[in-house]
């Protein structure tokens, strides 16, 4: 459930007084997420922060996405390109899920056109020794320096993320991207005593990342479980849930938004918000009016535009923008997005037009401001 404005800013207290999450407390993305009216819609897109970019590909050239990600300055960069062309309502910072894992020494990657790939998968108890309690400050300083940078400079709120424990763990156990999961599940229903202490630590590394992320300024927090719709409602109730919540209830006394996200979860958009999400993410095959129906009262809704139909022009997006739209204003607590991320083929342009058109827009609940 979302906070009310005075349980959000009890909780803010326990931040520094000059954190950003107070100075941006009247945001329309923070707003939003707390299911409080705006005066105009809040629009941001995931992977924003480079993807499609020219000026993205120019500074980030042929390297390593972890390369990148390891210099603070270029990381920075990156994340603020998008919020100067587009004018969005919040930043997301340039990272990577795997970036903790990488940190503390198990052993993955990323490969460009491949994507996360673990030379040696986890396959036994012996592997959880490969990952360490994450040390933030030790592991990932390049991240938290980025973090110093851009609140520093940014006068949106910068959203950090970490990935959820079950997404993670499906790329470990696999040792590469996979449509099906086959070992992931294996593992999940032939040996749970491992598949919850693996999961366990993968939580812990989730909390200890993102928790630093908001001390060095971030305000408001994403825990990506991208491929948690590969999972039947009774598996993600029996070996997700408890530890997605226990990422969420660990973070709770930080006091700033917590969105939760995933692909193909429509049928699991109730125990998503159950979990303890203040913003659950919906993809394009669930209208929001349906998943406003699932997440239930007070919590905001983020989503829903296909990404592929930014690649069909304008007037396909402007079709199903005003759909959107129309459905997400119905009630306070609906920031615009895509349903999954940019796609890098995407014309910069239509998401310029894009943002200025969701900001043009007057939610039905217009005047209802506080």
């Amino acid at each position: 459930m979302a906070d009310t404005p005075e349980v959000a800013a009890a909780h803010a207290g326990a931040l520094p007084t000059d954190h950003p999450a107070h100075r941006m407390s009247a945001s329309p993305y923070l707003r939003a997420a707390r299911c409080q009216p705006t005066e105009r819609v809040p629009v941001w897109f995931q992977r924003q922060a480079g993807r499609s970019l020219p000026e993205y590909r120019a500074l980030r050239g042929e390297g390593s996405i972890l390369d990148a990600i390891a210099d603070p300055a270029t990381a920075a960069e990156i994340t603020l390109q998008p919020v100067r062309r587009y004018g969005v309502d919040a930043a997301v910072l340039f990272s990577d899920i795997v970036v903790p894992a990488a940190a503390v020494g198990f052993g993955i990657d990323v490969v460009p056109g491949v994507g996360p790939v673990a030379a040696e998968p986890l396959r036994s108890r012996a592997d959880l020794d490969r990952l360490p309690v994450l040390d933030a400050e030790a592991h990932t300083p390049y991240v938290l320096e980025t973090v110093r940078l851009l609140a520093a400079e940014l006068d949106v709120p910068l959203v950090g993320f970490a990935g959820a424990p079950f997404t993670v763990a499906s790329y470990l156990i696999e040792g590469r991207p996979s449509r099906q999961h086959e070992i992931t599940k294996a593992l999940m229903h032939t040996d749970a005593a491992l598949w919850h202490d693996l999961m366990e630590r993968l939580a812990a590394i989730a909390v200890a990342s993102m928790r630093s992320q908001v001390l060095a300024g971030a305000s408001a927090l994403q825990l990506f479980d991208s491929w948690a719709g590969t999972l039947s409602p009774a598996d993600y109730a029996a070996f997700v849930a408890p530890h997605s919540k226990r990422v969420f209830d660990e973070l709770a006394d930080l006091g700033v938004p917590r969105a939760h996200f995933g692909v193909g979860t429509g049928e699991l958009l109730d125990q998503m918000a159950q979990v303890g999400a203040d913003v659950v993410g919906v993809d394009w095959r669930v209208p929001l009016s349906a998943a406003r129906q699932r997440v239930g009262a007070g919590v905001a809704l983020q989503g829903n535009l296909d990404p592929v139909l930014c690649l069909a022009g304008w007037s396909a997006v402007r079709t199903a923008a005003d759909r959107i739209l129309a459905e997400g204003t119905q009630q306070p607590g609906y920031i615009f997005n895509l349903g999954h991320g940019v796609l890098p083929a995407t014309d910069p342009a239509v998401l310029e037009q894009l943002t200025d058109y969701v900001h043009a827009y007057e939610p039905t609940y217009a005047g209802q401001h506080e």
